[in-house]
């Protein structure tokens, strides 16, 4: 007994594709189809593409993982940089804060030039709206 005859309606630009692939030496329409058609039904061949697939999210999950524990490492060492640093800093005397805060800001504008420079030069005013504490002065 031979093979089941099949009609089936398919878009012109699927058909043209279809024919394309069939142009090609060793390939039929039919064994194209019966190809598809043995993908669409096999559930191993669906599995193979959920585990490549669920593979790379899972490495996606672990460097992300990796890099919320690097920087949770990274503010808690600067959280421990400025907890020591102001427990070991006397205060400045009332007549010397208009001079320490000038040469602050100084520093401060310096250190995000720096910072720009080093992410890839963007414009530093941007670093700087976004890193600008309101000023306290009394």
């Amino acid at each position: 007994m031979g093979k089941p005859r099949v009609n089936i309606r398919i878009s012109t630009k699927l058909y043209a594709q279809l024919c394309e692939a069939a142009d090609r030496p060793g390939a039929t329409k039919t064994a194209i189809v019966e190809d598809a058609l043995r993908a669409w039904f096999d559930p191993e061949a669906r599995s193979v593409l959920e585990e490549r697939l669920l593979a790379r999210v899972d490495a996606f999950d672990r460097r992300q993982a990796e890099i919320e524990r690097d920087v949770a490492f990274t503010y808690e060492t600067l959280a421990h940089y400025i907890y020591y640093w102001l427990t070991r800093t006397e205060p400045i005397p009332e007549g010397e804060r208009d001079i320490a805060h000038a040469l602050g800001q100084k520093r401060f504008d310096h250190f995000i030039g720096q910072v720009a420079r080093k992410i890839g030069g963007r414009d530093t005013r941007d670093i700087d709206r976004q890193a600008r504490l309101p000023s306290h002065r009394p």
